[in-house]
C-alpha cells in the first residue's frame, strides 16, 4: 500500500454561512467566493472512507453553494465541491468493503474538490470498470435525479415538460424519457439546440427567448397534456408554463437558475385544477428511498452509461491548480461540464 502523505491541495471557501442573495450560478471571478489552500490529510471515521481523487465535477448547486446561495451553509476553509470519482485508499470502522475500489461519490464534510476527500461510505457507489473517470465523476447528482424525476412523470400521463433541456440533466431526462416511451417537451433558449434534442428524444422543443414562447407552448400542452412540470429555471416564463398545463398538473423545481422571482397570477388553478408547487431533492430522495430501489436505479445508471445510452458531455477539463484562474470562463460554455482533475 502506497504511503498516504500528511497534506493535499485544496480549492477551499473562503465565506461562511448564507449570503442571503440570488444571483444564481455564475460567477464572475471564482476569487470572489474559492481560494487554493494546503490543507491535513483528512481522517476517515466509522462509517467514512478517504478518497484519492481522480475526477470531479461542477454542477450548478456547487456554484450556488458557494455563493452561499444553497440550502446549507457554507464553512470558511472547507474545500468545495459536491460530486466526484476516485479511489478508496482508507477506511473507517465498517467501511472496510470499499477498500481500494473505485467509487463516485457525493462528498459529506470534506469537498470533493481537492486532492483527497472523506466522505461517508453510504454516499459511495462502486463503479464498474466500463464506467469512464470522467461518467463516474456525474454519476450521481445528474443521473439518478434524471432517473427519479422521470420516475414522477411517467406515473402521470405520456408527456412531461423539462426546463434547461441543453443541460447535461436535461438531455438525460430528453433520452431517458424516449426510451421509455414518453414525449418530452423541451424548453431551451438557442434555436440552435433544437435539432440536437430531438435527436436526443425530445417530442417538441420551444425556444424560450421567442416573444410567442408561452403561446407556442400553450398549443402543445393543448394536444399532448403534459402534467408534469421538471424545472430547474424558476423564471415568469416557468409560471405561464405552469398554468397552461391541464388539471392535475405538478410543478416540479429541483433548480433556480434564473435570477428572476416569478409571481403567481392564477392562484385559483391550485384550488379549482388540483395545481401543486413542490420542490425535489436528490439527497432527500436518497434517504426516503429503500435501499433495493436505490440500487435498482443505481443498477439502470451504470448500465446506460456502460452501453453508450449516456455518456457526459466535457466542455472544460481543469486541474486544482487552474481552477482560480479558469473556472468562471469554463462555465460560461453550455455545451457541457466542466470536469475538476488532481
Amino acid at each position: 500500500m502506497t504511503a498516504l502523505p500528511d497534506s493535499m491541495i485544496a480549492i477551499v471557501q473562503t465565506h461562511d454561512g448564507y449570503s442571503g442573495t440570488a444571483t444564481g450560478p455564475i460567477l464572475e471571478k471564482a476569487s470572489d467566493w474559492l481560494a487554493e489552500a494546503d490543507l491535513p490529510l483528512p481522517v476517515p471515521g466509522p462509517g467514512q472512507v478517504l478518497i484519492r481523487l481522480r475526477t470531479a465535477s461542477v454542477n450548478p448547486s456547487d456554484i450556488h453553494f458557494i455563493k452561499g446561495e444553497y440550502g446549507q451553509p457554507r464553512v470558511k476553509g472547507a474545500a468545495a465541491g459536491f460530486e466526484g470519482c476516485g479511489d478508496v485508499v482508507a477506511t473507517g470502522a465498517g467501511a472496510e468493503a470499499l477498500q481500494d475500489q473505485r467509487v463516485a461519490f457525493v462528498a459529506a464534510g470534506s469537498g470533493a474538490w481537492a486532492e483527497y476527500v472523506v466522505t461517508q461510505a453510504q454516499m459511495c457507489i462502486p463503479l464498474r470498470p466500463d464506467i469512464s473517470d470522467e461518467d463516474g465523476a456525474a454519476q450521481i447528482v445528474n443521473p439518478l435525479t434524471a432517473m427519479a424525476m422521470v420516475d414522477i412523470a411517467k406515473n402521470s400521463g405520456e408527456a412531461f415538460v423539462v426546463s434547461a433541456a441543453t443541460s447535461q440533466l436535461g438531455k438525460l431526462m430528453c433520452s431517458l424519457g424516449r426510451d421509455l416511451g414518453l414525449k418530452p417537451i423541451a424548453l431551451v433558449r438557442r434555436a440552435e439546440t433544437v435539432d440536437p434534442l430531438k435527436a436526443l428524444g425530445a417530442a417538441e422543443v420551444v425556444v424560450t427567448g421567442g416573444a410567442d414562447a408561452a403561446t407556442q407552448f400553450a398549443t402543445i400542452s393543448k394536444n399532448l397534456k403534459p402534467r408534469v412540470f421538471l424545472d430547474a429555471v424558476a423564471d415568469q416564463l416557468s409560471e405561464q408554463v405552469f398554468c397552461a398545463m391541464p388539471n392535475g398538473a405538478r410543478w416540479v423545481c429541483y433548480g433556480k437558475l434564473s435570477t428572476e422571482l416569478p409571481k403567481l397570477t392564477q392562484m385559483g388553478q391550485l384550488i379549482f385544477m388540483s395545481k401543486r408547487i413542490e420542490g425535489f431533492w436528490l439527497t432527500r430522495w436518497m434517504m426516503d428511498t429503500p435501499p433495493a430501489d436505490q440500487m435498482r436505479v443505481v443498477g439502470e445508471v451504470q448500465a446506460r452509461f456502460a452501453d453508450g445510452r449516456w455518456h457526459t458531455d466535457v466542455s472544460a477539463r481543469l486541474s486544482l491548480r487552474e481552477v482560480l484562474p479558469n473556472l468562471a470562463d469554463a462555465l460560461k460554455k453550455s455545451d457541457g461540464k466542466v470536469i475538476i482533475t488532481p
